[in-house]
């Protein structure tokens, strides 16, 4: 009676090694390794042969011994703004991949646009070891992560810039896609135009301000200062200021929403109202082309493969200065940009 192979027990710590397999499968060690790693040199034969003493034997790869010769330990962070915000869904997972390919685990933890929560999180990361850290910022002084990139930490910004550090940074075009929101919706016939954005200082609402006042500047339209508000993205503030711009003698006819919390408002503000209101939201939105939203869409994944793709180079070697990347925006016409004058 032929003999039934069995895995062998490896509960007690005799965990099965590449010699083991080698010898199973009748080859040498450098064989095992080429066919564990993924390169190239075995013939399809013993390749096969290679797996099924792996699956018989049910050897796994030793990661943290091979990462600890290396010096690293195959983890990077990732710093969020809000995990809640379905902006960095797409993002989050987009460094995800980038990392599973370079065979790291991303850690992620949110600073609920704290900046001292911001701080606490990125150095707690640091202190586990990370190899390296993608940071939204949400403070304004990140010299705290001057001694960790000395110390070799790879440190990437993404979404906004780091402040008072040369750092790499992949922002989206938040100036010229609020510039080209707003001439779209000044094209359309629009001369009264409101702005609700995020809080003042925070980099991508700033800038979308100056595209903003840039597109309105560039038609020869003055910018009453009642047309702009700026602040937190709760519903209560954006569904007040909204209220206030379409009030009055000299209501505005379209608005810019300056991020998808605050489009979300307005959208649903503005579905009770009978009049119609032309409007332009800067981020795509769950449902934005059923509802007929129109959009400055900037692709969050191209943002996390990017700043993702940059650390792993710096990881890898890369000797260069700092670089800022900057990645188009484009607007999506779905109908509300385009609803003229009342």
């Amino acid at each position: 009676m032929a003999e039934t192979a069995r895995r062998p027990d490896h509960r007690y710590g005799n965990r099965p090694t590449m010699k083991d397999v080698a010898a199973r499968a009748g080859v040498g060690l450098k064989t095992v390794s080429r066919v564990v790693n993924g390169e190239p040199g075995v013939t399809p034969d013993t390749e096969r042969r290679v797996r099924e003493a792996i699956e018989v034997l049910g050897f796994r790869r030793n990661d943290s011994a091979r990462v600890l010769r290396k010096g690293r330990t195959a983890t990077v962070g990732l710093v969020l703004e809000d995990l809640a915000d379905p902006f960095y869904g797409p993002l989050s997972r987009a460094v995800e991949e980038v990392a599973r390919a370079h065979g790291a685990l991303l850690i992620n933890g949110s600073s609920a646009e704290d900046p001292a929560r911001e701080r606490e999180l990125a150095l707690a990361l640091c202190a586990r070891r990370v190899d390296g850290l993608i940071v939204i910022p949400a403070g304004d002084d990140h010299r705290y992560l001057e001694p960790e990139m000395r110390a070799g930490v790879a440190t990437v910004f993404v979404d906004r810039p780091a402040s008072r550090i040369e750092a790499d940074t992949v922002l989206s075009d938040s100036f010229g896609g609020a510039r080209a929101g707003v001439a779209h919706l000044i094209a359309h016939g629009h001369r009264r135009i409101g702005f609700i954005g995020d809080q003042p200082r925070i980099h991508t609402a700033a800038e979308r301000l100056r595209g903003y006042r840039a597109a309105m500047g560039a038609a020869g339209l003055p910018v009453d200062e009642a047309w702009v508000s700026l602040g937190p993205t709760g519903p209560e503030r954006v569904r007040e200021a909204c209220a206030a711009m379409l009030s009055g003698p000299a209501p505005v006819t379209a608005l810019f929403a300056g991020n998808n919390r605050v489009t979300v408002t307005v959208v649903r503000e503005l579905a009770g109202r009978g009049s119609p209101v032309a409007l332009v939201g800067f981020d795509d939105i769950e449902l934005a082309d059923l509802l007929g939203i129109t959009v400055v869409a900037q692709d969050a994944a191209a943002l996390g493969r990017t700043a993702a793709q940059r650390l792993f180079r710096r990881l890898d070697g890369l000797h260069e200065a700092p670089e800022r990347v900057e990645l188009a925006t484009r607007l999506v016409a779905r109908g509300s940009g385009e609803i003229p004058p009342a």
